[in-house]
């Protein structure tokens, strides 16, 4: 790594209001601490408001502006990687995110990691996810995220129907199918369902409250208390 690009990472791992250690910089950018307390007094000579405490460790003053972020090429094709798997297996709004998201940092990257954008050997194909699914994926994400119950029609792997009513808490992409983990009221218990097997789904004006006990992270310590 360059010196300029671990100097910026020291500003970026200070950035969050909390003190880092000169051990953890270390450790974080694997050069020894020596290399950490004379960069930092860099910083500070270059006039990076870094405050320090001898034993306790270093953290960046309020009031301090960033530079403009800026990537490297692993991160770009990272990132590059990361949208077309979001345009490809998920619906039309977060797609059209992932694109503007792209643009806006294509249009203040330098002119040497352009390129990165017009690499395509890493490839996502977009065949894995029907329109309807998609439609359905849209419509859950803004039930989860607006706390409102959704209602419908549901086919099990054995055949068997049911209609539901939900409290939908999170969606999960197995690479294959997307599954909503949901509070079913028809069971009164946690539920997931495959989105490829819903039919006539419905945004209810039902809003619900989180109750502990039936939370997405209550849901997630189960499984974890399976293991």
């Amino acid at each position: 790594m360059r010196r300029a690009d671990r100097l910026f990472q020291i500003i970026q791992l200070l950035r969050h209001e909390r003190v880092v250690t000169a051990r953890d910089l270390a450790q974080n950018l694997a050069v020894s601490e020596r290399t950490i307390y004379r960069d930092m007094q860099d910083l500070s000579l270059s006039g990076v408001p870094i405050a320090s405490e001898t034993g306790i460790g270093y953290r960046l003053m309020k009031g301090f502006s960033l530079p403009p972020l800026m990537f490297n090429e692993e991160e770009l094709t990272a990132l590059m990687l990361g949208a077309r798997m979001v345009q490809a297996w998920t619906d039309k709004g977060l797609a059209k995110a992932a694109s503007h998201a792209m643009s806006k940092i294509e249009s203040v990257i330098p002119e040497r990691l352009k390129p990165e954008f017009a690499r395509q050997d890493m490839l996502v194909p977009d065949f894995s996810l029907c329109e309807k699914v998609a439609e359905r994926l849209l419509l859950l994400r803004s039930a989860s995220k607006q706390q409102r119950k959704v209602m419908y029609h549901y086919i099990r792997a054995d055949g068997e129907t049911s209609n539901r009513t939900v409290r939908p808490l999170g969606l999960f992409y197995w690479g294959k199918v997307w599954t909503l983990v949901a509070w079913c009221e028809l069971r009164d218990e946690f539920r997931h369902f495959r989105l490829d097997r819903m039919s006539d789904l419905v945004l209810l004006n039902l809003h619900f409250e989180l109750v502990r006990g039936q939370t997405l992270q209550d849901y997630l310590n189960t499984l974890c208390d399976e293991k």
